[in-house]
């Protein structure tokens, strides 16, 4: 029976996974047609592929709290692949990402025909990526990073680096912190983390085969960056997904609504 239930969810990925290479294929047709679609266009057809995706997967999707209807820089907590697709169904936005997931196959070239772009760890781009991060939000795109640079288990936070959001601050455009939590049978979710030398597909199966988790996005309240100081700036973001995490009564005070994911 859970073999069953893995091979009928896969099926479900599988589905997905090529209505977003078609849509990747509309694009690239479109560009050698010299009929490219705009950003804006590719963060809607994006969201509707993460919504997509989303709903294959064996995820119970709470979201606390309102989604904004600005443009800002989202800053969240990183504990796996599936925070992308998560979070990018909630509204039309773009993602910073490292180098790495370029060259996965199928989700690297989705990736960057939705407008990902791509960051080198060491590779000396800061002021590339600075310009490239206000740009977009001085076009009044949202855009979507991870500020802790690698995946976690889910169990706190590490360090928001505050390099990244120099483009924000430059441009005076807010930060929407994110709190993402996986949870299983009222504990943390050990199957969700993406995390060491796992690889992409090994964690999809093992997802596939468990039951239906709970995932908790809590979206806090928007923080300004005018004449902020960025590490200052990364810290505050930092501490209020801490607190989210933590359980802090924002959650249990804000809105509630579900998203069917599973």
């Amino acid at each position: 029976m859970r073999r069953l239930r893995m091979l009928a969810r896969l099926a479900r990925v599988l589905l997905v996974i090529l209505l977003g290479l078609g849509m990747a294929c509309c694009f690239s047709l479109g560009e050698r047609l010299g009929l490219g679609a705009t950003h804006a266009r590719r963060q809607r057809w994006s969201q509707l592929f993460m919504r997509r995706l989303c709903a294959a997967l064996p995820f119970r999707v709470t979201v606390i709290g309102h989604v904004p209807r600005q443009p800002m820089l989202w800053v969240s907590n990183h504990v796996s692949w599936t925070d992308i697709p998560l979070l990018g169904m909630l509204t039309p936005l773009s993602f910073l990402s490292k180098a790495e997931v370029r060259h996965w196959p199928v989700a690297g070239w989705l990736a960057l025909k939705a407008g990902t772009l791509f960051i080198r760890r060491g590779g000396g781009d800061g002021q590339r990526l600075r310009e490239q991060i206000g740009g977009q939000l001085r076009e009044a795109q949202p855009l979507l990073i991870f500020p802790e640079g690698t995946t976690t288990d889910g169990q706190g936070v590490r360090t928001f680096h505050g390099r990244l959001l120099a483009g924000a601050i430059d441009e005076g455009i807010p930060l929407q912190p994110m709190a993402i939590r996986y949870v299983r049978e009222g504990e943390r979710d050990r199957i969700a983390p993406f995390v060491g030398d796992d690889d992409l597909v090994s964690h999809l199966m093992r997802l596939l085969g468990e039951d239906v988790a709970e995932v908790r996005i809590s979206v806090l309240e928007p923080i300004p960056t005018r004449n902020r100081e960025r590490a200052a700036l990364a810290f505050e973001a930092q501490l209020a997904v801490q607190a989210a995490l933590s359980g802090v009564k924002q959650d249990e005070m804000a809105p509630r609504r579900q998203m069917r994911a599973a």
